[in-house]
């Protein structure tokens, strides 16, 4: 409601402003009035009290909106992430708000979303356009016309939009337009530069993003342990959670841990999410999985090698990969514990696990047996025999005595070692360059793929699962080149260990504790299947010289060989070190 008050001596204006798509229209009025500008009006000669009764009455009878335009405000932020965006969309509200009281524009409604505008397919922006082509507004309120569109097609559309006269006027604070050629000209020209900006965007930051792969640096969130350092843009070690990653990696690694059991552990040490509970699985498969760990990275599905501080060894993180597939599968518990084998090989024909159940005979005596789930679904497994326990776990024992060393055995491996280390002037120097040889072959080899991938001789996936395999391969034996070169002789420390370790086998087998022979299996072989009620398994190097030539090795020991054939009948230690 509009009134009017006397000033200025005879002269009326009004006492509040009047919004510019208002007019104000009286009959027969010769005086003017003093109005905002956007306003004219004229007043009746006539006497001050009769006039301000005249001119109110006047007012609130011809007061009209006059083809009045509706606006929609849009609002759009880039980044999807919400935390980033509430603030700049409340930002561009408030200020096209402001903008639209100063301009006295009639807002009928608001968009807002976070997408990105480089592509066309923006949910609400459609939505917003839908509405315009119905009429129900004639107008777009916006920051800018990047926030409209970045792309052609929906630039397009709005231009379109203008020439069919759906939309009369569309509103910036920071550009000017109007629905004239020349109008339409400028606003496709910012359209342009917005797609412009994005593609340039675009092509310098993957410039950048490729250098830094060039330099070994990873252009990501850093995984947990490691943190973003802002002022060098680097990933460093996090003080906080390095170690206690590293003791996890660790742990796992020994194949006692299930993943749901690993996941417990990381809660247990303080690794938990962002809402303060256990970690996801396959947050934890992921972490398990990590290349980053031991000093490469993988962007875009493809390995490169990083110049960051590993945080374990190659060959630790290859164990890791051997524990996650042997119990990386979380498996629910059925029925009633002890049962000892349940899970620790598969049938040796059709590849499914071996259970286990109990029998109570009829003098009341329990036994176990163990045999084939029967689950495949391909093929019909034939291996209907059960296996009782006290046989299986005499098969454990006899491939524990496969590896195991008496105490005779044991020192005449360790005075052989004397000898072999007489000799490893010759052959540590051979060993080096073995290792570097079978290193640059792997580079060659690298570089041939990606020129074979280059032109086009190799599809992406193709190309980047090849090319992860040999960057696998030349990281370890980088590794096993850089601790040589390190430690020198080191070499016959380990080759002691290993034979004294072999030697502790022998006393598992007098401790007759099948728990422990049998997480000792798990530990230096593979593969471990039953087939035809034998219980067989691949030993990991060096592991399978004392399984595949004890007879031989122990005719070397007494010295029952010829001496053409010595070296052939000790585990040689150069062929022991490089595995």
């Amino acid at each position: 409601d509009l009134a009017v008050r006397k000033a200025r001596g005879s002269d009326w204006c009004f006492r509040q402003e009047i919004p510019r798509h208002f007019e104000i229209h009286f009959q027969f009025f010769r005086r003017k009035v003093a109005v905002p500008k956007q306003s004219l009006v004229c007043v009746k000669d006539a006497r001050a009290d009769t006039m301000r009764l005249q001119i109110v009455g006047v007012v609130h009878f011809f007061f009209k909106r006059n083809s009045m335009t509706k606006y929609f405000i849009y609002c759009r932020k880039s980044s999807e992430d919400e935390e980033r965006q509430v603030l700049s969309i409340e930002a561009q509200l408030t200020e096209l708000r402001d903008f639209a009281k100063q301009q006295n524009l009639f807002v009928a409604r608001e968009y807002y979303e976070s997408k990105t505008a480089k592509e066309p397919g923006r949910e609400i922006f459609n939505e917003m356009l839908g509405e315009i082509e119905k009429g129900n507004a004639q107008g777009i309120l916006a920051w800018n016309p990047d926030r409209l569109a970045r792309n052609s097609i929906d630039g397009g559309k709005i231009i379109y939009l203008v020439d069919t006269q759906k939309i009369v006027a569309l509103k910036f604070p920071t550009f000017w337009f109007e629905a004239t050629p020349q109008g339409k000209f400028m606003l496709s020209v910012a359209f342009g530069q917005a797609k412009y900006y994005t593609d340039n965007l675009r092509e310098n930051i993957l410039r950048g993003i490729r250098q830094k792969i060039r330099r070994g640096e990873l252009s990501a969130k850093a995984p947990l342990g490691y943190f973003n350092e802002p002022r060098l843009r680097t990933i460093e070690p996090d003080r906080k959670t390095f170690s206690k990653v590293k003791e996890i990696l660790g742990a796992f690694a020994l194949g006692q841990y299930t993943l749901t059991a690993i996941q417990r552990k990381m809660f247990s040490v303080g690794l938990v999410g962002k809402d303060g509970k256990h970690l996801a699985l396959s947050t934890v498969h992921k972490i398990l999985t990590n290349p980053f760990y031991y000093g490469h990275f993988r962007y875009r599905g493809e390995v490169h090698a990083g110049s960051h501080k590993p945080m374990i060894s190659k060959k630790l993180f290859d164990k890791v990969q051997e524990a996650l597939v042997a119990n990386g599968k979380p498996r629910k518990k059925r029925g009633e514990k002890g049962l000892l084998y349940k899970g620790f090989a598969v049938c040796g024909e059709c590849g499914y696990a071996i259970t286990a159940e109990r029998k109570i005979k009829k003098s009341g005596r329990l036994y176990h047996y163990y045999h084939c789930t029967f689950k495949s679904k391909t093929q019909t497994c034939s291996q209907t025999r059960f296996l009782r326990e006290e046989e299986m776990t005499r098969q454990v024992q006899n491939l524990c005595k496969k590896v195991s060393l008496s105490d005779e055995w044991r020192d005449k491996y360790l005075a052989k070692l004397e000898t072999e280390n007489m000799e490893s002037r010759h052959s540590s120097g051979l060993f080096v360059q073995n290792l570097k040889n079978d290193i640059s072959v792997i580079k060659t080899r690298i570089e041939r793929l990606t020129d074979a991938y280059l032109n086009e001789a190799l599809e992406l996936g193709e190309y980047q699962e090849r090319k992860n395999i040999l960057m696998s391969e030349k990281k370890t034996l980088e590794e096993k080149l850089s601790d040589f070169e390190r430690k020198g002789n080191h070499w016959l420390e380990l080759m002691r260990n290993w034979i004294l370790e072999a030697n502790q086998a022998e006393n598992l087998i007098k401790r007759e504790n099948p728990i422990e022979q049998k997480d000792f299996l798990v530990r230096i072989g593979s593969n471990r299947r039953l087939a035809a009620k034998k219980l067989e398994m691949d030993f990991k190097m060096p592991w399978d010289f004392l399984a595949k030539t004890p007879v031989r090795a122990a005719r070397f020991a007494h010295g029952e060989v010829n001496r053409g054939e010595s070296n052939s009948h000790f585990p040689d230690a150069n062929r022991v070190l490089y595995h």
